[in-house]
């Protein structure tokens, strides 16, 4: 099983508000993402929460979703990494897609893409490209997971990445908008104006 684990627990402080309660096509950026995770398949799904926990939970439909609070969101990307991995955890558990609130225009079909890409080839990392620019989702094996949750509260996932990036599955897409990150509001109004564009990712 591949399930589907989206952050959304940090503070949006160069946004000015909630990137997960943006609109994007009538839906939050949450809600956006968790539709395109279930028309992808993917039927287990967390989300992790921190600043500005409750409204989020309050305005966004997390019907179905595993919800996760991070208290130590502060603490960056990786605590909410491994809180969301923490709770995913079981015995079936193959890998995670791991989906950034801030990345709401990625297709569905980007992401079946990208699980069926590690179901008929296991890689640490399954990792999608646009005209050779790395972007996300993220299929992350369980068989790192132990190298993830080890990582301490300072140090970034880049560099287990980097470790395996000789081993990594890197996916040609179509789909300019895994480069997409809505980090700002001028990307905001991009987004808004055309749908598409190009942002920096995280994480690789």
């Amino acid at each position: 099983m591949i399930a589907g684990l989206i952050l959304a627990a940090g503070k949006s402080s160069r946004m000015g508000r909630d990137k997960a309660l943006l609109d994007f096509r009538g839906r939050t950026f949450l809600e956006t993402v968790i539709k395109t995770l279930r028309e992808a398949g993917i039927e287990r799904i967390a989300v992790v929460l921190g600043y500005h926990a409750e409204e989020i939970r309050k305005a966004t439909n997390l019907e179905g979703v595993e919800v996760v609070l991070n208290p130590e969101y502060q603490r960056g990307q990786t605590s909410s990494l491994q809180g969301g991995l923490r709770a995913l955890d079981s015995p079936n558990l193959e890998a995670v897609i791991l989906c950034l609130v801030d990345h709401p225009a990625v297709s569905a079909t980007t992401v079946r893409k990208l699980t069926q890409s590690f179901q008929q080839s296991p890689t640490p990392l399954v990792i999608p490209t646009h005209q050779g620019q790395r972007g996300h989702p993220v299929v992350i094996s369980a068989a790192i997971f132990p190298e993830l949750l080890n990582l301490g509260p300072d140090e970034g996932a880049n560099s287990v990445i980097r470790k395996y990036r000789a081993a990594t599955q890197s996916v040609e897409v179509e789909d300019a908008c895994v480069l997409l990150d809505v980090d700002d509001p001028e990307t905001y109004r991009r987004l808004a104006g055309n749908g598409s564009g190009e942002g920096s990712a995280h994480l690789v």
